[in-house]
């Protein structure tokens, strides 16, 4: 099978999974909330008002009837409306989703960035106690929660260094004439070091586990030692040809982080107070706002699924003996 054959199988069984999943959100929050107005409506309302409510919501229509109008909506990029904010649910995800995508990809970047190139020094130094220091680092901040991690970093280089600030994404007041300049900012900067570093200790730990163990077992590999029989430098050994190839294992759970990215972390969120998609689905679940959870859900989903269909595409490229079929 050509590459051009395998991508659009791939594309086409991608779109396939999402429709699927697409399908179950809807189903699973109808079923399970049946009368979703009881989140919309206060005691002592008349019936005609409950109706009333409904009619708005589409609630009021047969459940096929909500469904195909439900795909069409996604298919257009409408969400709905939320039953708490009483707004368009595009209007408030892609905002806090945006809040969150930089404060999660900086955190990714900087655990995956030293995570990588660790795990593979780790594993060149086996048994030795770098080995066992930097085993013993990544699992316990693996391991340590992260609202722990998070109130000591808030009590130590906020309260009482007084370093760095505690809460939110910008020193308020301010105005922002758009994201880039709202994010761009010494400010934000200052703001997004605590939390991100919170969640790239724990998030670290994943890539520096996998890349040591994966590592170990490539060495045993007849192209690593043909490159020591080539007398190559131990440097060029280890990140030229035993990483490359230790890398699959890593990449895919790269690509499931970034999708689980989409829904922030929310226990991080809620100590720094940042105004992230993390607050918006506890927020949601508080106020029973299936519509606000639903999206957030299937955003999530739908980052999770496409991301591990580039990461199929890039396996190739990065080992050579994985073959498109």
């Amino acid at each position: 099978m050509n590459r051009r054959t395998y991508i659009l199988r791939r594309f086409f069984q991608t779109i396939a999974t999402l429709y699927i999943i697409v399908t179950l959100l809807f189903f699973l929050f109808r079923l399970g909330l049946p009368d979703p107005t009881t989140a919309l409506v206060t005691e002592g309302l008349s019936p005609e008002d409950r109706e009333r409510v409904r009619e708005r919501f589409g609630l009021d229509r047969p459940l096929h009837e909500q469904y195909f109008i439900y795909l069409g909506n996604i298919v257009q990029g409408e969400f709905g409306i939320s039953f708490y904010y009483k707004a368009p649910l595009a209007d408030i995800i892609w905002d806090k989703f945006g809040n969150t995508m930089v404060l999660m990809l900086a955190a990714i970047t900087i655990a995956y960035g030293i995570g990588i190139p660790l795990g593979a020094y780790l594993s060149w130094k086996r048994g030795t106690f770098t080995d066992t220091l930097g085993t013993i680092f990544g699992l316990m901040f693996r391991s340590a929660p992260m609202f722990w991690t998070g109130m000591m970093a808030v009590l130590i280089f906020g309260v009482a260094l007084g370093w760095l600030p505690t809460s939110g994404m910008r020193t308020l007041p301010y105005v922002a004439d758009s994201f880039f300049h709202k994010i761009f900012t010494l400010d934000f900067l200052k703001h997004l070091i605590m939390p991100s570093i919170i969640i790239a200790l724990f998030y670290m730990g994943s890539p520096l586990l996998i890349m040591r163990n994966t590592m170990l077992e490539t060495y045993g590999e007849d192209f690593v030692e043909m490159a020591k029989a080539k007398g190559l430098p131990d440097r060029q050994v280890l990140y030229k040809h035993a990483a490359r190839n230790a890398l699959l294992p890593v990449v895919t759970q790269l690509a499931i982080t970034i999708g689980l990215a989409a829904g922030g972390q929310v226990v991080v969120e809620v100590v720094f107070s940042w105004p992230g998609l993390g607050r918006e689905i506890l927020q949601a679940v508080r106020t029973s706002d299936f519509p606000l959870a639903q999206a957030t859900f299937m955003l999530m989903a739908v980052l999770v699924i496409i991301m591990n269909f580039f990461v199929d595409l890039v396996y190739s490229a990065l080992d050579p003996r994985v073959h498109l079929r």
